[in-house]
Formats: C-alpha cells, sequence, structure tokens
C-alpha cells in the first residue's frame, strides 16, 4: 500500500533527474537504515515452515483434556457464551447466568469452531489453535524486520513454539490468545508504518524539499497506521485491555514520526509532528478502535434477547443529558458501566482468595502459574494410578531472564536510543504497568499472555547482538552463534521437559513432583 507524498507543483523545484543517480546522503542513510533482507524466498521458507511446526504441536490431541467432556477452567465461561452466539447468530442472552463481561469478538470465533466441530474439546479450541499458530508466524516476521535478520526471525520463531504460555492459551478456550495475536499485529503493522514513513521523508530529502516547510511534508495517508487502528479495535472487540495498547501504541507512532523528521532534518520535528501527524493518529489510532468495539456489537445491536439489550427501558433510566442518543447505544453504556463495575469490584478476598491467584510483579518470572485441570486417578503412565494436569507455566528458560532482558532494553532504549529495543519494551509495557492501578482487584498469570512475543521478541534482539556481526570475524561469529545456539537449544529442552504438564499427559505422581520446580508452583 503506497500513497504519493504532498510536494510541490512548482516547476522550478523540481529535481533534475539527474539527482537520481546521485549516491544518498547522510540524511537518507538515517533515515533508511539497514535495508531488510534481500532473501525474500528464504525468508518465508522459514516463516512457512516454522510455522506449520508450531500449528503441529498446538493442534496435537487438541481435544484434551476436558472435565468428563465439559471445559476446564475458565472455559466455563467462555465456551457456553460461544455456543449461544452461535445458537442466536453473534450475541449472548442468558439471564440465569449473567456474567457477560467482555465483548462479543472472541466468542463469536470461538463459536466458529464450535459450528465446525461441535460442543467438544476441538470446537472450541480450534480457534484458538488456530490464533496461537498465527502468532508464530507474526512473531517471525516482527523479529526479521526488527533484526534485519532471516536467522534471527527464524530463532524467535523457535523461542516462541517453546514457549509454554502461548503454547497453554493457544489450546484452552478462552480470550487472552486473541489479545495477543490482535496486539502483535497491531505492533507488525505499526513496524511497517515507520518504515514506510523514513522511506517518504527519504524520498523528500533526495528530491530536496523535504525543509519547504519547517514543519516537514506531508506524508499523505498512511494505510499502515490505518491497520494498526483496525488491529486494535478487534483487541478492543476481544477485551477492555485493548486501552491499554492505544495508550502504548499511539505514544510509539508519536516517538516514531519525531524521530523520522529529525532524521529528516526538519527544522521544527516535535511542532511538525504535532500539526501533521497527531489529529490523523488519533483518527486511526483512537477513533478507529472505538468503531470497530461498536462494531463487534453488531447482533447484539439486531437482536432484541441479548443480554441488558434493552437495560434503560426495563430500568427505566432518565437519559438526562444522553437523550440525544439512541436508546440501544445508551443500553449499551450502561451495560459497559455495569461491566466495569463489576471488574472494579472484583477485590480478592481476604479471608478465602483464590488458591491460584497471582499479582503482576509475580507475572514477568512466571512465579505463580495456574492449574487449569487436574485429575490423580487415570491411567496410562505405567503405575496404577497416574496424574494428568495442565499447568500455565512459562518455559523457565525465557521467562526467568524477562527482568534482565527489560533492564537492558531500558539501558539500550535511553543511553544507547536503540529503537528496536524502545518499540519492543513500550509493547512489553503496554500489557504490563496498567495492571498495578488496581492491584486489588483479583488478577491471574494469563493475563500476562500478550507479554510473551515480547519477551521473545526481546530475548531474539539481545540473541542478536550476542550472536554478533559477520564482520566482526569467523571467531567472533562463531563463538556467538555457539552461544545462541546452545541457548535456544536450552529453551526446546526446557519445553520438552514441561511438554506432559502443557498438555495433560498421564504422568507418576514423582514425575508430577519433579515438574513443578518452585514452592510457589505448588
Amino acid at each position: 500500500m503506497t500513497a504519493v507524498l504532498t510536494r510541490p507543483d512548482d516547476e522550478s523545484v523540481r529535481p533534475d533527474p539527474a539527482e537520481a543517480l546521485r549516491p544518498p546522503t547522510d540524511r537518507e542513510l538515517t533515515l533508511l537504515g539497514r535495508g531488510m533482507p534481500a532473501d525474500r524466498l528464504r525468508g518465508w521458507v522459514v516463516t512457512i515452515v516454522l510455522t506449520v511446526i508450531g500449528g503441529i504441536v498446538r493442534l496435537q490431541n487438541l481435544g484434551a483434556p476436558t472435565d468428563k467432556g465439559s471445559p476446564v477452567f475458565d472455559e466455563k465461561h467462555y465456551v457456553p457464551q460461544a455456543w449461544q452466539v452461535l445458537r442466536n447468530g453473534g450475541y449472548e442472552d442468558n439471564y440465569g447466568y449473567e456474567l457477560v463481561v467482555h465483548p462479543p469478538l472472541a466468542k463469536q470465533l470461538i463459536a466458529i469452531g464450535e459450528w465446525l466441530f461441535g460442543y467438544n474439546g476441538w470446537g472450541w479450541r480450534i480457534m484458538p489453535a488456530l490464533a496461537g499458530t498465527l502468532v508464530v508466524l507474526l512473531t517471525i516476521r516482527v523479529a526479521r524486520r526488527l533484526t534485519r535478520s532471516t536467522l534471527l526471525g527464524g530463532i524467535a520463531g523457535i523461542l516462541v513454539i517453546s514457549d509454554g504460555v502461548l503454547h497453554l492459551q493457544s489450546r484452552m478456550g478462552m480470550l487472552d490468545i486473541f489479545i495477543a495475536l490482535f496486539v502483535l499485529a497491531a505492533f507488525a503493522c505499526l513496524l511497517v508504518d515507520r518504515d514506510q514513513v523514513r522511506e517518504r521523508l527519504a524520498t523528500a530529502v533526495r528530491e530536496g524539499w523535504v525543509n519547504e516547510s519547517v514543519w516537514g511534508p506531508k506524508l499523505g495517508f498512511r494505510w499502515w497506521r490505518f491497520a494498526t487502528g483496525l488491529m486494535i479495535g478487534l483487541t478492543f472487540g476481544v477485551k477492555w485491555s485493548a486501552l491499554y495498547y492505544i495508550v502504548a501504541f499511539g505514544l510509539l507512532c508519536v516517538g516514531f514520526d519525531v524521530a523520522a523528521r529529525r532524521a529528516a532534518g526538519v527544522e521544527r520535528p516535535w511542532l511538525g509532528t504535532l500539526r501533521r501527524d497527531v489529529l490523523p493518529a488519533l483518527w486511526a489510532i483512537l477513533l478507529i478502535p472505538f468503531l470497530m468495539y461498536l462494531s463487534a456489537y453488531w447482533a447484539w445491536f439486531a437482536s432484541e434477547t441479548a443480554t441488558d439489550r434493552h437495560y434503560t427501558e426495563i430500568k427505566d433510566i432518565a437519559p438526562g443529558f444522553w437523550s440525544w442518543m439512541p436508546p440501544a447505544l445508551r443500553s449499551l453504556g450502561d451495560y459497559t458501566g455495569n461491566v466495569l463495575h463489576f471488574h472494579e469490584t472484583l477485590l480478592t478476598p481476604k479471608d478465602s482468595p483464590h488458591p491460584w491467584e497471582s499479582k503482576p510483579w509475580t507475572w514477568p518470572m512466571g512465579l505463580r502459574p495456574m492449574l487449569y485441570s487436574y485429575d490423580g486417578d487415570v491411567t496410562g503412565c505405567g503405575e496404577a494410578r497416574c496424574i494428568s494436569a495442565t499447568m500455565l507455566i512459562g518455559t523457565p528458560a525465557m521467562w526467568w531472564l524477562a527482568i534482565p532482558m527489560l533492564g537492558w532494553a531500558a539501558w539500550r532504549s535511553i543511553f544507547r536510543a536503540d529503537w528496536r529495543y524502545a518499540a519492543v519494551l513500550v509493547g512489553y509495557l503496554g500489557g504490563y504497568v496498567f495492571w498495578f492501578t488496581n492491584i486489588d482487584r483479583q488478577m491471574y498469570f494469563f493475563y500476562a499472555t500478550p507479554l510473551a512475543a515480547f519477551l521473545v521478541l526481546g530475548l531474539t534482539l539481545c540473541l542478536g547482538q550476542i550472536l554478533g556481526s559477520a564482520r566482526r570475524g569467523f571467531e567472533r561469529r562463531g563463538t556467538g552463534l555457539l552461544v545462541v545456539s546452545l541457548y535456544v537449544g536450552l529453551v526446546v529442552a526446557n519445553f520438552a521437559w514441561l511438554w506432559p504438564i502443557l498438555n495433560g499427559i498421564a504422568i507418576t505422581s514423582g514425575h508430577w513432583e519433579a515438574e513443578r520446580w518452585l514452592p510457589s508452583w505448588r
């Protein structure tokens, strides 16, 4: 997708065609940076092969375990609601069990799987599994764009396949894997927008009209920024936590624009960004997600019996200032207010907290995982009684390095102005820091699902530095490759060790105890 830059029509300022033959200036080189790898075919082969492997890993024995054929853990909320969506044509309506506290998009997606395979484990898990497979694909492509390396993109793919959080969440009829997918897609679109903006400004520098205004040139319609808004909107249609990413990615977009205009030599890059870019960015990253959120309720608006569809009429709520608004929107507003109240007051009971609750300071290292299912009376492990359990655990070989990775990313961002680390840091913190605003409410480790892909991207950037450039010599490169290979092998081995409790495979009680390394895992 391309757009034409706004440029002067005066023939006197148009460059001579011979100018196109001159070497690029320092400003152009700074704007363009290191180009994408030329091995596009190999890049896509690596991407597709690893994505297929990731899909196979996620799809194997997808229908198990279940609770005697019924959903496990929080699947019990969303799987029946998805079945209502399928039955009703897009909306929930169960007033006897009114716990419809998230937007409908993810449940509509789960309903597609139930339509294809029925009300069973495969039915309610196939769409999350496909979403998790797409996370593998996007992680590879994003890592390749960040590092300009197909090798490092492939390494990121291996790491993301081997993460326990993304693996198990891809095999559960829950909402959070869709958040991870759409957030990562929004991040990917924003990175492409950054590169496209710099290419357009490089054109303006090369043709000599970048400084004809102190604000810098207009950049035309930015399709990839628009796509970023669409992806955030899809996130918004799954959970309200998309609001955090609207803030985070909005600030990141502004930062990218200011840096690009400064690199282009614009006289007033900050004011130029405010004048040229901020209003269109607000339209793309704020208004578009809001409209997408409303569109997720298309079936709700079209219905007569959806949950709280006629809330204002039933409760006889005076419209007051909102009398100009259609009753359906007022009902959605009151319904939304009730949902907000539910989340704000979902506090941890001091006398009986949930046994697997965790607070956000434990998430980066996965110190308090979650037990999703447990059956201590199964067979198949070679003993009379076996254990089948699924536990949400981030692969320690990666998650235990989260704090060092974040610290290194902050150092590189601040003291080396490394935009790649800064972008990953914003993506990670955008799904993390806002949970500290109400630490009294109930929280669980699966809320950290969107962090996993950004953890992988941050680790991949670190591995790229360990690997080193080929220009630094055979011995240095070989040593770096050895270290990287050993680390990737360690991650895969760690994932293989956790495999039984990520997939509910029958194991002995001794093996079950050996899988739970820390006291907080018990």
